[in-house]
């Protein structure tokens, strides 16, 4: 039964049902010796328990897209079949436009949120550069499939979550296909295509999009393996210009990461609420030496460019909460990098989906901006032709002291 399935849930609601329902039906009519008796109701009281828990826990995991199944809870799940020592560049010596194109086969995914805003689709992606083997979803704009656009290449932005956090989470809890659909209907925001692959890959730990050898090639599986199958399966524009990176906590994280790492991969990053130093997220393996803190911390990885990477990062935040790691990005932040930094106030709310889905829309009008993007013909009775809207703005709001864009554990105690 699974995890995330309507027919788990409903279990639970039926067995929290019947749970209640014994203490009030047998409670004073249990017979037998007065130990069996008072075991009994204890085991009445205990069932209960485990069944109220094991509901709140599915409702909450279901709409937050945390656990996408048994082995993502229990620790159980390995997607990491190989991960050889792929060096500096993440492709091992590989010349990646002389490999062979591979069709993969899709099917409509299933889940909350899955079948909205024309479906998502799945398809399980064995990493020929990376030695990972896990699911990617997909979502097509809808210009598409349509006649006029058939020769058309489309850009590619790619979503990850936080940890834990399910590839579903960006379409099943922050609902972004359904947000964007009506806007790039009416060439308010340009079609995109939506990519969320795995990013849980090893049981019990945040891989914080890294490559770590003998131990797994997030970064490649992300940059490198999931971009390529993309570009092998769909009418995409090729990077980095037509592509970007998008991710909220551990997501955002790693999208500022792997833009400043792979400029040549991705034009453009949005993170909500990340962070720069790995350390933040305490199950995090890039922090697991100091070494490979450097080496992923976007702060000291833009600090050490010789060159200026061309990307533009949209960076949004709260105090204490990604807020002065964005302001301290910008600050060292040199042309032709471009930062733009949203304060979020507290009042907005905590580190949670009720903060991040909001967002979604303020920045994907950034992204069809800063990528250059002409928005298609409105759809409306008049005929008028749209216009791209600004960019979100953060007039009025206070700015939090400048940080330096690292972290200690001792502060990491964050949200999932």
């Amino acid at each position: 039964m699974s995890l995330t399935g309507t027919a788990f849930l409903y279990t639970l609601i039926a067995l929290a049902v019947v749970a209640l329902a014994l203490p009030l039906v047998l409670w004073s009519r249990m017979r037998g010796p007065k130990v069996v008796r008072a075991a009994a109701r204890v085991l009445m009281l205990l069932f209960a328990q485990g069944t109220a828990v094991s509901l709140v826990f599915v409702l909450v995991n279901n709409s937050n897209n945390l656990y996408d199944n048994w082995g993502d809870l229990l620790g159980t799940a390995n997607h990491v079949q190989q991960a050889a020592d792929l060096g500096a560049s993440g492709t091992g010596g590989i010349a990646l436009e002389r490999l062979p194109r591979v069709e993969q086969k899709f099917k409509a995914a299933h889940g909350p949120g899955m079948r909205k805003a024309g479906g998502v689709r799945v398809t399980q992606l064995k990493g020929r550069v990376s030695g990972v083997n896990a699911e990617v979803y997909v979502w097509l704009p809808p210009q598409y499939d349509q006649p006029a656009y058939r020769h058309h290449k489309f850009p590619v932005v790619e979503l990850l979550p936080g940890y834990p956090g399910s590839a579903k989470a960006w379409f099943g809890s922050m609902k972004a296909h359904e947000q964007l659909l009506p806007l790039m209907r009416d060439g308010r925001v340009a079609p995109f295509i939506l990519v969320s692959p795995r990013t849980s890959l090893l049981p019990g730990v945040d891989t914080g999009c890294a490559n770590v050898p003998g131990t797994v090639n997030a970064d490649t599986w992300l940059s490198v393996d999931v971009p390529r199958m993309v570009m092998d399966n769909f009418r995409a524009q090729p990077a980095p210009r037509g592509w970007a990176v998008a991710g909220y906590s551990a997501g955002g994280h790693c999208a500022t990461k792997l833009a400043v790492a792979h400029p040549d991969r991705y034009g453009a990053a949005v993170s909500m609420s990340g962070y720069n130093d790995p350390i933040a997220e305490r199950n995090s393996l890039a922090a697991e030496t100091p070494a490979l803190r450097a080496e992923n911390n976007p702060y000291l990885l833009l600090g050490k460019k010789a060159v200026p990477p061309r990307i533009a990062l949209y960076l949004s935040g709260q105090p204490r909460d990604g807020y002065e790691a964005a302001m301290a990005l910008e600050k060292i932040a040199k042309a032709p990098t471009a930062v733009h930094v949203v304060y979020v106030p507290k009042s907005a709310g905590g580190h949670t989906m009720a903060l991040w889905r909001p967002q979604v829309v303020p920045a994907f009008l950034w992204l069809t901006q800063e990528m250059g993007e002409q928005p298609v013909a409105r759809h409306s009775r008049g005929g008028a032709g749209g216009t791209t809207p600004p960019a979100p703005s953060n007039d009025g709001s206070t700015r939090a002291e400048l940080a330096s864009g690292t972290a200690s554990r001792a502060g990491a105690e964050r949200k999932p």
